[in-house]
């Protein structure tokens, strides 16, 4: 009888054991910037639901932060605290920095299956330029994007413009910006042709009118910036002609956070920015607009911008895992037709853009292919060891230069020698 009951009782015991086993959760916690291109807590919010659901097995919790600097020092800040963190989509120009923290691992060492491995070269290879260094892949594209050209078709066509073609040179950005800017009878300006903005992320947009006058600002390796070459020191100077010589353009700086907001308001015919603010534009303009590719001179040109995933390195073969599984959710064809429709942020693969509804949405909203099929004409956004203070230096020399402090010679060989100083020990 004895013997019996305390064989009842081990039985007890054993299906509580495996009943506690099969009902044990993966935990992940997640960093999140929400900053650009308007609210994205319930885009995300949805698709971290979507995906519990198919896994019943992991619970995701997203810890939102401001913009992609917020995300990083967040999350960097909670794994020196010993807080569980395993991923986080931070800038993809991050990479260096958390490599040289040890932070992350590559996605390489998590992957491990024929299907797995298929999905890490699925993307397109100009948003894989950020994330790939020494060989591996550390970072994974998601909220991705290129700059745009976002213009007022209505003022276009009251200044006697064709609508349907925004400028596609240097010359026609200058000449049409001329006849966008209206002034009122004190010769003052009521209306620009073109704002750029030059806070926020003034490399950003530098990098574009570089690639423009053919050159990149650094190697691949992050290792050397090229920020005096004639060709970038060229660039500036232009960039600083808009205001300064053409009066098509405010002078001095234009804030970034503003920007949309002005173009709105019909302050501007023309404005570069992202393309995560593509549906953000379209759910509030109260004109006709249109989006471009931006213009060249001697090439097309823009950098790519945005987040990337990252995995943590402290975190356990489990926590890898389900952190890969919600990585590879998020980023799948539906996912990520569904992110760019929601958001103007681009779909990250081909795959994406051959859903149903990402076809239909393009066929009936085309700007939303522009970022996409600029992608050809793309280079990586500005990304060294030492990455903030690198970036502070050009974006301090652009701002010089802006404000009539420093020629654009003076300010971009004055940057160069500082980051040559900074960037030598990693040469």
């Amino acid at each position: 009888m004895f013997n019996c009951g305390k064989k009842r009782l081990l039985a007890a015991v054993l299906a509580t054991a495996v009943s506690s086993v099969a009902q044990a959760k993966t935990e992940l916690t997640m960093y999140y910037p929400v900053a650009v291109g308007g609210a994205l807590t319930k885009v995300v919010d949805a698709i971290i639901a979507d995906f519990e659901t198919q896994n019943p097995d992991i619970d995701v919790t997203a810890i939102y932060a401001g913009n992609y600097n917020d995300a990083r020092v967040k999350a960097l800040a909670a794994l020196q605290s010993g807080q569980p963190a395993q991923l986080s989509v931070m800038f993809s120009i991050d990479v260096h920095e958390l490599m040289d923290l040890d932070a992350i691992i590559p996605f390489d060492e998590v992957v491990t299956s024929v299907e797995d491995k298929a999905w890490l070269q699925s993307f397109y290879p100009a948003l894989m330029k950020n994330g790939q260094v020494n060989g591996k892949t550390w970072g994974v594209p998601f909220q991705r994007s290129t700059i745009v050209m976002y213009y007022n078709k209505d003022m276009f066509r009251e200044a006697g413009l064709n609508p349907d073609h925004a400028p596609a040179t240097w010359t026609e950005l200058v000449n049409m910006g001329k006849k966008l800017t209206k002034h009122d009878v004190n010769g003052q300006t009521t209306q620009w042709g073109a704002m750029i903005p030059s806070t926020g992320y003034p490399y950003w947009m530098f990098g574009a009118l570089a690639k423009q006058n053919s050159q990149v600002l650094m190697n691949q390796a992050g290792t050397e910036t090229y920020f005096d070459k004639p060709e970038v020191i060229e660039a500036l100077a232009f960039w600083k002609s808009l205001g300064s010589e053409h009066k098509i353009m405010p002078e001095g700086t234009i804030e970034w956070g503003t920007l949309r907001q002005n173009f709105l308001e019909q302050k501007t015919a023309i404005m570069w920015h992202s393309t995560g603010n593509l549906t953000s534009v379209k759910k509030n303009a109260t004109f006709d607009f249109g989006v471009s590719m931006l213009p060249a001179n001697t090439e097309m040109g823009s950098p790519t911008g945005g987040g990337n995933f990252y995995l943590f390195k402290k975190s356990t073969p489990e926590e890898r895992q389900a952190a890969l599984k919600l990585v590879k959710f998020m980023t799948a064809p539906e996912q990520a037709a569904k992110w760019s429709i929601e958001t103007g942020y681009m779909g990250v693969s081909p795959a994406s853009y051959n859903t149903e509804a990402l076809k239909n949405y393009v066929k009936s909203f085309p700007p939303a292919a522009v970022a996409r099929d600029q992608l050809e004409h793309a280079t990586a956004e500005l990304a060294t060891h030492q990455a903030g203070r690198v970036r502070k230096l050009l974006d301090d020399a652009i701002q010089s230069t802006l404000t009539n402090q420093q020629s654009a010679e003076e300010a971009l060989k004055s940057a160069q020698k500082q980051a040559d100083r900074i960037l030598k020990r990693y040469k």
